[in-house]
């Protein structure tokens, strides 16, 4: 096993491989054995000793012949572990910059994420919108997309959407040129430009923010994985804003995960006549939406669940529980302008994949943050 790819990190990123993001049987299984269990019992084809009904089993068996038919397409450890060298890392749950509020996705949720980009998913997700819509969105929908996201960014929330045309696009669009972070979640691997013309803002998405996946490097996106992908997106963010969605656009789907997970869902109101605000006032008349015209009121409506406008979280960790290598790093950072992972591995006499770890770790913690130079202590 790698240094860098523990037992647990190469059993979830190999299920990544095995099964499709969401198989509530696998996540039932992981949750009660543990991920190398799990994968140990699929390469063996027998469900671990667990108490199920007859049909539940039955059900459990028909799922490991299922996953099993993948079992040729799971890498090695170390080419698990040469992602990282090219600019892919996997987050697991328990990880510093895993999300904890995936958790309310219960046994749907990701076994695993893998991350290709320069912000830290968990402390950019702390106060964040997801903004999401039409694929074909009007000159309107389009122009209100970016232009509220240009103005959460620049009051320091962070984006999320889903890189696809339209909404999407115009959401990272308007958060990339306030200088802020956005997140793009992605239903194919990270290295996949999916769509195609849209290489160069996932490129740019990653450079300032961060582009994410539940399936694993190289694989293809199709219309169920789109869907399937939505719910993260809900997930992530404390609050989810509909810009533009027709009554059977895949931006309600969105919605719907949102308000099943009782995040904060917010429509922007349109004509009457265009049937691309249909969506959002369906949102808004049955699904209790709160309607905003402005960034402002996005923020008024998210500001209960998260810090105050202006404000950055506090560090959650105690400095004195750091663990010596995170410490070592922490000591190591510029309190002015910034420092390349490089130099600051030299400073703190540790490899690449631990700097990275341990910043990853001093993000999250509020200790640590990214700026034009590379990484400084954070600002209070």
């Amino acid at each position: 096993m790698s240094a860098s790819l523990d037992e647990d990190s190469y059993a979830r990123a190999a299920l990544t491989y095995l099964a499709e993001p969401g198989d509530t049987k696998l996540g039932a299984l992981v949750r009660a054995c543990g991920a190398a269990t799990t994968l140990a019992a699929i390469k063996a084809g027998t469900l671990p000793e667990m108490s199920l009904s007859g049909a539940a089993r039955a059900a459990g068996v028909r799922a490991m012949e299922r996953w099993q038919v993948r079992l040729g397409e799971v890498p090695p450890a170390d080419e698990v572990a040469g992602f990282y060298r090219a600019g892919i890392r996997l987050a697991c749950p328990g990880d510093p910059e895993w999300p904890g509020q995936l958790a309310d996705l219960g046994d749907a949720a990701p076994y695993a994420l893998w991350l290709r980009g320069s912000a830290d998913l968990r402390f950019s997700c702390l106060r964040s919108v997801a903004i999401v819509g039409s694929r074909a969105a009007t000159a309107y929908g389009s122009y209100v997309a970016s232009e509220f996201a240009s103005s959460l960014a620049a009051r320091g929330w962070a984006v999320i959407s889903g890189g696809a045309y339209g909404v999407d696009a115009a959401a990272h669009r308007g958060a990339l040129g306030a200088d802020g972070v956005t997140v793009a979640v992605l239903a194919c691997g990270v290295n996949v430009p999916y769509p195609v013309g849209h290489q160069n803002l996932l490129d740019a998405v990653a450079a300032q923010g961060v582009v994410v996946s539940e399936w694993p490097p190289g694989r293809n996106a199709t219309r169920l994985r789109f869907l399937v992908r939505n719910r993260v997106i809900a997930a992530l963010a404390p609050g989810t804003l509909v810009v533009e969605a027709g009554q059977r656009s895949g931006a309600l789907n969105s919605a719907r995960h949102a308000r099943d997970l009782s995040r904060r869902l917010m429509a922007v109101p349109g004509p009457i006549t265009s049937d691309l605000s249909a969506g959002c006032h369906h949102i808004i008349r049955e699904w209790q939406g709160t309607l905003v015209t402005s960034a402002a009121d996005v923020i008024e409506c998210l500001s209960p669940v998260t810090a105050a406008p202006g404000q950055t979280p506090a560090a959650v960790l105690p400095r004195d529980e750091l663990d010596p290598d995170t410490a070592a790093v922490l000591d190591a950072l510029p309190s002015r302008g910034g420092m390349g992972t490089a130099q600051i591995g030299h400073r703190a006499g540790l490899e690449p994949a631990t700097v990275m770890r341990c910043l990853g770790a001093l993000a999250a913690g509020g200790f640590a943050e990214r700026c034009a130079g590379g990484w400084r202590l954070r600002r209070t």
